[in-house]
């Protein structure tokens, strides 16, 4: 039983689409974490995400 691509693509258009709203709902539902203020950091973002810290020109890497 062969079927045309454009079955197959139809199929794999649908699939997709309903993984896309299966994402956004599952989005839609999480809630942002509740962190407390962080005291004497630096501004900008998360300095885990580059691998060192730097405070007033010195950097310092774990």
């Amino acid at each position: 039983m062969s079927r045309n691509p454009s079955e197959k693509e139809a199929r794999q258009a649908e699939i997709a689409k309903r993984a896309l709203q299966e994402a956004a709902e599952r989005r839609a539902k999480v809630r942002p974490l509740e962190l407390p203020e962080e005291l004497g950091g630096r501004d900008g973002p998360e300095p885990v995400r580059f691998g060192d810290w730097e405070k007033k020109g010195i950097a310092s890497d774990f």
